[in-house]
C-alpha cells in the first residue's frame, strides 16, 4: 500500500474527518501524511482515502479532542500528522500520549503553550487606528488593525475585542485571513480580502506622534533588560507598533552611557521644582 497523501485545507473540521476515517480503517500514522506542499518522501506513491466508516469503532475523551483542536492552530512542520500520532495512541489505550512527560504529549502541550501565548500577543500587541469619521461612515468601520500572528489564532482570540470595545465597529487583517466585528457580529474570513488588508496597512494614526512623545518620556534607560523586553514583546511586532521604531534607538543610547542616568534626556534637561523640608 502507498502513502496516503492529504490535504485538510488547514481545517480542524475536515482533518478530522479524515482521521475519523483513518482510524476506523487501522491505518497506521506511519502510513498517511498530511502534506503542506511536495511530498517529503519521493518514493511513496499516493493512496485514496479510504471510503467508510471501517470495521474500528474508538472512543476517546473529550479532552483529547479539545487539546488536539487548540493545538491544530500551530503552524509548524507536521502540522497535523502530529496530531494523528497522538490520537491513534489514545484511541488504542494509550492516554499516556496526552500527558506532558510522554514524547508526544510533550510536543502537543508545547504547541498548546505557543499557541495560546500568541493569543496574549494578539490581545497585547494590536494597535487599533481610528478612522476619519467620512472614512469611517464611508466603510461602516471604526477602528482598523493590521497584525502578523505566527499561529492561527485569529478566529479563536478575537472574540476579546468584541468584550472590550462595545458597539464600535473594527477590523483586524493579518498575511492569511481577517475579521471584521459591526458591532453586533463577527464576521471571520479565512482568506483576507484584499480591501481589509489595504485598509488595515495604510491608516493613518492620528495619535502616533503623541504615543511616541508618551513612550521615549517614560523609558527609563536604568532598568533596561533587553532579553526580557524581546520575550514579552518579540521584535517581529515592533514594526507594527507606534512606538517600535524608537526601541532600537532608545536601546542602543541605554547601551551608550545613558544607562546611568536612570531617565530619559528630555527628563532629565527639565528644571523641575525645589520641594521644601516639611516641619514637624
Amino acid at each position: 500500500m502507498g502513502m496516503i497523501a492529504l490535504d485538510c485545507d488547514q481545517q480542524f473540521s475536515l482533518w478530522r474527518e479524515q482521521a475519523r476515517a483513518l482510524l476506523g480503517h487501522g491505518i497506521d500514522p506511519a502510513d498517511v501524511t498530511w502534506a503542506q506542499g511536495p511530498m517529503d518522501d519521493l518514493l511513496a506513491v499516493p493512496a485514496p482515502l479510504p471510503e467508510g466508516p471501517g470495521p474500528f469503532r474508538a472512543k476517546v475523551p473529550a479532552a483529547l479532542l479539545a487539546q488536539l483542536e487548540q493545538a491544530s492552530r500551530y503552524c509548524g512542520e507536521q502540522r497535523w500528522n502530529l496530531l494523528y500520532e497522538v490520537l491513534w495512541r489514545v484511541a488504542h489505550g494509550d492516554r499516556t500520549a496526552m500527558l506532558p512527560g510522554d514524547r508526544l504529549g510533550s510536543e502537543l502541550h508545547r504547541r498548546i503553550k505557543q499557541v495560546s501565548r500568541e493569543a496574549h500577543h494578539l490581545h497585547a500587541f494590536v494597535r487599533f487606528v481610528p478612522l476619519p469619521a467620512a472614512l469611517a461612515a464611508q466603510l461602516q468601520l471604526d477602528l482598523v488593525a493590521y497584525h502578523q500572528p505566527a499561529h492561527d489564532i485569529l478566529e479563536s482570540a478575537s472574540g476579546h475585542f468584541a468584550e472590550r470595545l462595545g458597539r464600535q465597529r473594527w477590523l483586524i487583517a493579518t498575511d492569511r485571513d481577517g475579521i471584521r466585528f459591526d458591532g453586533h457580529t463577527l464576521d471571520y474570513r479565512r482568506y483576507c480580502p484584499e480591501p481589509w488588508r489595504q485598509w488595515a496597512q495604510h491608516a493613518d494614526d492620528p495619535g502616533a506622534d503623541l504615543w511616541r512623545t508618551y513612550y521615549r518620556h517614560i523609558f527609563n534607560p536604568a532598568r533596561l533588560n533587553p532579553d526580557a523586553m524581546r520575550m514579552h514583546m518579540p521584535g517581529r511586532f515592533w514594526r507594527h507598533l507606534p512606538e517600535g521604531m524608537l526601541i532600537p534607538q532608545l536601546m542602543g543610547q541605554a547601551r551608550q552611557g545613558k544607562q546611568r542616568d536612570g531617565q530619559a534626556l528630555e527628563v532629565a534637561q527639565q528644571a523641575g521644582k525645589r520641594i521644601g523640608k516639611a516641619r514637624d
